[in-house]
């Protein structure tokens, strides 16, 4: 294996005299031999140990391997690396042997990452203060910060006071996928154990019910159910306590709220839906360190939502532009998607595209709710860190930082747990509520409590505008300190308005220039699946507006064969996993699980 490793990592690294098609066969060769030392070594470490889980496929049954950790960590994201590290680096200080392995659904770490994204850096400044001399992919602090509200032809300056959330002094432009990659590696030379291609899919427990772990899918089976030539069941990891940082609204952290009732103290979670898209601008018009926001135009005063606009510094005239709408519009004829191409036709923007080339784009949702949907924390063998709970900054459109910090406080007070030698516990898998009472003392707390009610401000007869009055009053003069909390309008799948009440939209053809079809642009996420697994979607029944709100066409309505009418068609395989449809699916049928590991998008640095 050290001689393949030699070989292809040469090889990788002088491939850039060779054409893009061979580079590319040679990663995916390397990436399956980095994949075959990581199923060799859990075996290895698994041993003879089979769990007493055993399932049949069609006269096939098979007992999983199983394998023992002190801590497991669900997700490859920066709170999950950030807590990977922190609980090696006190394992090294302390000169304790600390097992601690991270699994990612992702073929690579970071290839499912997608944000716009302007980072804080003072989790991470906490984390690797010495990130500079390390190589970290920061090479863009704000030089220039802009703030607009848009109309349909013009662009209205508003000026950005010190203290307001939209302030970006200090704050680096990134590519936030290049950044988890180098976290990783920051991992992998502290010790830590990533398997990336293994996707969480199932939550195990002791018999008490405290968590024990976790078991990565099986493989291998067919759209019938019935085994294929290369079926291998899922393995089972097995720890003390199980971090969960799946991102947001996980699959598994869905089953964990039922299961503990962790979200009986909180208001329903509210969400967004982010669009992005990587170009290549002319020289002349790049701006490297510029930080552009908008709110407005196209979207109407009572729809949530903005823009952004990111001039990198990455070597090449490269800009970062991206369309967050709200998951909580009512409008059923609304499409996030076509809503981003048409705001790239503002005159302001075009004048930046023009000339320009587009090459890559994506989706992800994102938590909006704050400070009042921050569900329980802590339950015996678990805890839910970054994303997954949601600890996003919205008004910001911030969650790196916080998200790196709670990771970060997991792992402390596991640690402590872990490591203390007169441990008692009632449970199996341990339960540590010191980890809420940390993250209460932080600055976390603080600085979501300051904007608790930001976003739910929007929810007035002026949308957007009694929403901007309302910051620049009391959060400018109270800091968040007004004796009163706002509530959010509930489940963003129960605002859809019937569709006989609302008025038809009709978008613009795209021009394959500025503004492009949905299929195309789903081809430039690099998203791939297995085409022949069980489907990761289910839907029971047929209701319209999934072919409106999903960003890459999953859902799609055709003719049936007797042409007398329409049937919905599930293209599985073009989901970049950004789980809008579980969020905002009206009658809430669709349950969106992972797919056999290493299927979904490819991001490249988004």
């Amino acid at each position: 294996m050290t001689l393949f490793n030699n070989f292809f990592s040469s090889l990788n690294f002088s491939l850039c005299r060779h054409s893009r098609e061979y580079h590319d066969t040679c990663v995916h060769l390397f990436l399956l031999v980095k994949k075959a030392q990581r199923i060799r070594v859990l075996r290895q470490n698994a041993g003879s140990c089979f769990s007493s889980t055993t399932r049949m496929h069609r006269g096939v049954e098979m007992e999983r391997f199983a394998d023992e950790a002190d801590v497991v960590i669900v997700g490859g994201g920066p709170a999950c690396l950030s807590a990977a590290i922190r609980l090696k680096q006190l394992a090294n200080r302390h000169e304790k042997e600390l097992r601690v392995c991270v699994v990612e659904k992702a073929s690579q770490i970071g290839a499912h990452t997608l944000s716009g994204a302007c980072l804080e850096a003072t989790a991470l400044n906490e984390l690797i203060p010495d990130w500079k001399e390390r190589g970290a992919p920061l090479n863009t602090p704000v030089t220039e910060d802009k703030f607009s509200i848009l109309t349909e032809k013009y662009r209205i300056p508003v000026p950005i006071l010190p203290g307001l959330p939209m302030n970006n002094h200090g704050n680096y432009l990134v590519r936030l996928g290049n950044f988890v990659r180098w976290l990783g590696e920051q991992a992998e030379e502290l010790g830590v154990e990533l398997y990336p291609g293994y996707a969480a899919a199932e939550v195990l427990f002791h018999e008490d019910g405290s968590v024990k772990g976790i078991a990565t899918n099986d493989v291998g089976i067919g759209k019938d159910g019935s085994p294929k030539d290369v079926f291998e069941r899922g393995m089972e990891l097995h720890a003390k306590v199980t971090l969960f940082g799946e991102g947001c609204h996980g699959h598994l952290a869905k089953q964990l709220y039922k299961q503990f009732n962790l979200r009986e103290n909180c208001e329903p979670q509210t969400y967004a839906i982010g669009l992005k898209e990587l170009w290549v601008i002319d020289e002349k018009k790049w701006r490297p360190g510029r930080a552009e926001h908008s709110v407005g135009w196209p979207l109407n005063r009572n729809t949530y939502g903005g823009s952004f606009l990111y001039h990198l510094n990455e070597g090449e005239p490269l800009v970062a532009l991206g369309f967050v709408v709200g998951l909580d519009y009512t409008n059923p004829y609304l499409s996030p998607f076509r809503e981003f191409q048409r705001w790239k036709h503002h005159p302001s923007l075009m004048s930046t595209l023009e000339g320009g080339n587009r090459i890559a784009y994506g989706a992800r949702a994102l938590n909006e709710g704050g400070f009042q949907s921050i569900p329980k924390l802590t339950f015996p063998g678990g805890m839910l860190i970054g994303c997954s709970p949601g600890f996003m900054n919205v008004p910001k459109i911030k969650g790196t930082h916080t998200a790196m910090k709670s990771g970060m406080l997991a792992a402390e007070t596991a640690f402590n747990r872990i490591t203390d030698e007169n441990l008692q516990s009632e449970t199996a898998g341990l339960y540590i509520p010191e980890y809420e009472e940390a993250l209460e003392k932080t600055w976390i707390w603080k600085e979501l409590y300051a904007v608790r009610n930001i976003r739910p401000s929007f929810h007035n007869y002026f949308g957007l505008y009694g929403g901007m009055l309302y910051t620049g009053i009391f959060y400018w003069f109270l800091r968040g300190k007004e004796p009163w909390t706002l509530k959010h309008n509930g489940l963003d799948s129960a605002q859809l308005k019937p569709a006989k009440d609302c008025a038809p939209i009709e978008y613009p053809k795209p021009d394959g220039k500025i503004s492009f079809d949905l299929l195309s642009s789903v081809a430039l996420s690099g998203t791939n699946h297995e085409h022949d697994q069980l489907p990761h979607l289910t839907l029971k029944d047929d209701n319209g507006p999934e072919q409106r709100f999903c960003p890459a066409g999953v859902y799609e309505y055709v003719p049936l064969e007797t042409g007398d009418g329409m049937r919905l068609q599930i293209n599985a395989q073009n989901c970049v996993h950004c789980k809008t449809c579980d969020i905002k699916d009206l009658s809430q049928n669709i349950n969106w699980v992972v797919p056999e590991g290493s299927g979904g998008p490819a991001y490249n640095g988004m």
